[in-house]
């Protein structure tokens, strides 16, 4: 099933609620800090690679940002990571500076980054001089494109996973995990197009907030 399906059985399970619309449940997005691989510039997919010291702080910039926003909130939201160790040291780091218990959270494997397959490790620069074709093709349809290797999946594939972990909130949730999850959640919500979703930076250290009302940085 494709992204469009996606949308047909969401508006299908909107109107199956039946009077009065369902509510939207409010996420606060936290990309995990960076690590070096960021810094680097490589893809790491689904690789396990660790914060560096900037992606610490980060972490504590977030928490900040999102007590901020958030208040007494968060006494009641749910907590939910990607088990990667970069988001679980995200989620721990920021846990510990609202002076909640570190690890009094859940992860879900739906919420790992988009795997890049053979691209993993990589640099953009790399995948040109190396795939040429394969970066020539992704150019040309960023949101479908799928590399090659075990596992690989285009944005499409990603959202497929994705769209259920958002359909079941039933509370404020606290979301920390990767840059294609947040952006496959942009598309589940209908808040991004196919185009403009992967074009999109996300950024670390801030908040990204889905709501009712849209979607903003914080």
């Amino acid at each position: 099933m494709g992204v469009d399906g996606i949308g047909r059985m969401r508006s299908a399970a909107l109107a199956s609620t039946g009077p009065g619309p369902r509510s939207v449940q409010t996420i606060y997005f936290i990309r995990h800090g960076q690590t070096d691989w960021n810094a680097e510039g490589r893809l790491q997919g689904q690789r396990d690679i660790a914060l560096n010291a900037l992606g610490l702080r980060q972490a504590g910039m977030a928490a900040d940002r999102l007590r901020a926003l958030a208040g007494d909130a968060l006494a009641e939201a749910d907590f939910m990571a990607s088990p990667l160790s970069r988001a679980r040291q995200t989620m721990e780091t920021l846990r510990a500076r609202l002076d909640l218990p570190p690890e009094d959270y859940r992860t879900d494997p739906r919420l790992q980054e988009i795997n890049f397959g053979a691209w993993e490790g990589l640099t953009w620069a790399e995948i040109r001089r190396k795939d040429p074709g394969g970066a020539a093709a992704r150019d040309r349809n960023r949101w479908h494109y799928q590399p090659s290797g075990a596992g690989a999946e285009s944005y499409a594939m990603l959202t497929e996973r994705v769209a259920p972990v958002i359909d079941g909130l039933t509370r404020t949730t606290v979301v920390v995990a990767h840059g294609g999850v947040a952006r496959a959640m942009l598309v589940a919500r209908d808040h991004l197009d196919l185009r403009g979703a992967p074009r999109i930076g996300i950024r670390q250290g801030e908040v990204l907030v889905l709501d009712a009302a849209g979607w903003r940085w914080a």
